[in-house]
């Protein structure tokens, strides 16, 4: 596990940061979908609540590796059939990168949507009502008053979203993307040492999940700042 010329170090640090990448995507594309389902799943439209928590429902009973599968596969039979109409012949597989960001920013939303749902309702009642006393409109009510403090009271949650989105990025090399876990298959393949790779990739998963926990600790001190807490 060396970074000499037949070591795998690199390959391996290389994997990290890909696991890195398609999980901090994934957990993006998780927030702005589960900040439209929150919105959703409070709206006074029973339709959109109806749809929301069907969204919800399915995605969290659903295995995820399921869900993976059905995107990239289903997808990827998709663009062959279209590839067909114009020419094309054989398998058009989708970019896994993309593939796997989406599959985890659908499955982390209906996880993020809930505790965005969750936080809102945390509000203080009195200091919406106040807002609207006052002549707020809801733009400028929802930028100083809701988003400032609906992402206070969401970040230990989200904190928890994020380690189980870091955690799905595993499952992402089923579609053959080289991520962390991916690279230590190959790696113990080439070398027959399962053990070194596979605890290589345990202690690199442990330090980017300790990094990212005192990341969301720090966030949410710094969010507390000037609260008073009973």
């Amino acid at each position: 596990m060396g970074f000499g010329p037949r070591g795998w170090g690199a390959a391996m640090l290389l994997a990290a940061l890909m696991t890195v990448g398609v999980s901090v995507c994934g957990f993006l594309a998780g927030a702005v979908i589960g900040t439209g389902v929150a919105a959703m799943k409070l709206s006074r439209s029973r339709i959109a609540r109806v749809v929301a928590d069907t969204y919800t429902t399915v995605l969290r009973g659903v295995p995820d590796l399921l869900v993976i599968y059905l995107f990239y596969f289903g997808g990827s039979l998709a663009l062959s059939a279209v590839g067909r109409w114009f020419g094309a012949d054989g398998f058009i597989g989708l970019p896994a990168f993309a593939t796997g960001a989406i599959a985890i920013g659908v499955v982390s939303g209906a996880y993020q949507a809930e505790v965005l749902r969750g936080a809102y309702q945390a509000l203080s009642r009195g200091e919406l009502e106040a807002a609207r006393a006052v002549g707020m409109s809801r733009g400028l009510m929802f930028r100083r008053i809701v988003a400032p403090q609906v992402l206070r009271y969401a970040i230990p949650g989200l904190g928890n979203v994020w380690q189980l989105v870091l955690k799905e990025s595993a499952l992402i090399s089923v579609t053959g993307l080289v991520e962390l876990l991916r690279q230590s298959q190959i790696g113990s393949g080439s070398t027959r040492q399962p053990f070194t790779f596979f605890l290589t990739a345990a202690a690199l998963y442990l330090v980017i999940t300790t990094v990212s926990t005192y990341a969301f600790q720090w966030a949410e001190t710094r969010s507390m700042r000037g609260v008073r807490r009973a």
